[in-house]
């Protein structure tokens, strides 16, 4: 089955959200084993959606549409749709119903717009708005499938997991599901990776390989096309066996979760403890480690010591290290080592990380913009220290200095 999907939304052309449904709706039609071979933006204007329909309809049998299915005048879906096919719209009362039964609960007037949301194609199947109020429809004409989904992610997603997806399935007999697994790398560039895999890549049939990168870290996705879990674990196993042989220094995860997640999971299985002292990052590593459900259990939480007073006061490293002539400096092994171990002693946890350099955009210290040293300590030995020297701009510096501590903390756990 090939799909085209249709995003509609004069916002998403003009830059002030992001597409992230068409991302979502991807991966899911990829997981059926539908594959999407165009995307489309469009905006709320209906003679420009008939055009993006028709086009659609002569390359796709799968046609999914999000957005536009609200109570406003520019809300065109639906109508768009209905002329192009040449239904007539009705009402889906259970929707109308639930939308009544909500204004009612909450005790505000409901405005004749909003019987817009519980309209239909009359020949088509409801798919119910576990989240809002907009019924989704479902239908097939002429042997192309039609799919209509809200535009706001907290509606669309559960609609189209719980009720859209089995819909596309009961359509797709005798085609064989993808199966796929994620393997998770840090402290390896994209280009790197891919040269190791090479050729593997080249050879590639079945199962596939598909490498993605995100900032400081890269995902290799391996996929097959199965009957079963069983039949694809059988067919993707040499796969990544093989890779890990070649790479399995870098891997960290099997799962697509990044690494932070990753390091809270370890330590809390291990009822380890961990702080952070932080000057270049400005206390994004404790943002990152923060945003993981659960980190509490193990992050005791940092001290951002940004300027060199506060190097000294709060974690004493000595200003004789830090300022003089001859003086290592702020953005130094010595500097990172003390910070990490002092960080350790006085937050009580069984490891810390340090991190000291020179984000940019300018030179500290007469050190060029990207030089970088991170620490880790821990109960036993001294402070392990690493020094890099990072490219972008300050944002990227920042960013990729907080996922190579990351990276060298999981490593010194993985041993």
């Amino acid at each position: 089955m090939r799909a085209e999907i249709i995003a509609v939304g004069t916002e998403l052309l003009l830059g002030q959200i992001v597409n992230t449904n068409a991302q979502y709706l991807a991966q899911g039609c990829a997981d059926l084993g539908v594959s999407v071979y165009y995307q489309t933006v469009v905006g709320d204007n209906e003679s420009r959606l008939a055009d993006a329909l028709q086009i659609a309809k002569s390359r796709a049998d799968l046609i999914i549409c999000t957005g536009g299915l609200g109570p406003t005048q520019d809300d065109l879906t639906k109508d768009a749709l209905a002329a192009f096919l040449g239904q007539r719209i009705v009402t889906h009362q259970p929707s109308m119903d639930h939308i009544e039964q909500v204004f009612g609960s909450r005790g505000i007037h409901m405005v004749e717009s909003n019987r817009r949301q519980a309209l239909m194609l009359e020949h088509s199947d409801p798919l119910t708005n576990d989240a809002g109020m907009a019924v989704g429809i479902a239908l097939t004409q002429d042997g192309t499938h039609y799919i209509l989904l809200p535009g706001p992610p907290k509606e669309m997603k559960p609609m189209f997991d719980h009720y859209a997806a089995p819909w596309i399935a009961s359509k797709m007999s005798g085609v064989h599901p993808l199966f796929s697994r994620m393997l998770k790398f840090a402290g390896i560039g994209e280009s790197t990776l891919e040269h190791e895999l090479l050729d593997l890549i080249h050879a590639q049939t079945d199962p596939t390989i598909a490498p993605y990168a995100k900032e400081s870290e890269v995902t290799i996705r391996i996929t097959t096309r199965a009957s079963s879990q069983a039949e694809a674990d059988v067919k993707l196993e040499p796969l990544e066996q093989e890779i890990r042989s070649r790479l399995g220094d870098y891997i960290y995860a099997s799962v697509d979760v990044p690494i932070e997640q990753e390091v809270i999971r370890i330590m809390k299985e291990r009822k380890l403890l961990l702080a952070a002292a932080e000057s270049c990052t400005g206390g994004l590593l404790g943002h990152m480690l923060t945003a993981v459900p659960g980190s509490s259990a193990v992050f005791r939480g940092g001290i951002v010591c940004y300027s060199n007073m506060l190097k000294n006061k709060l974690l004493d490293v000595p200003m004789s290290i830090l300022e003089g002539a001859g003086a290592p400096g702020a953005v130094s092994a010595e500097t990172a080592g003390i910070l990490a171990e002092q960080m350790r002693l006085k937050a009580d946890t069984d490891y810390a990380v340090a991190i000291t350099g020179v984000a940019g955009p300018d030179e500290s210290e007469g050190k060029p913009v990207g030089l970088v040293y991170l620490a880790i300590a821990c109960k036993e030995g001294l402070p392990v220290v690493e020094r890099l020297q990072l490219s972008g701009n300050r944002d990227n510096i920042k960013l990729r200095a907080a996922k190579a501590a990351l990276y060298q903390l999981w490593k010194r756990l993985a041993v």
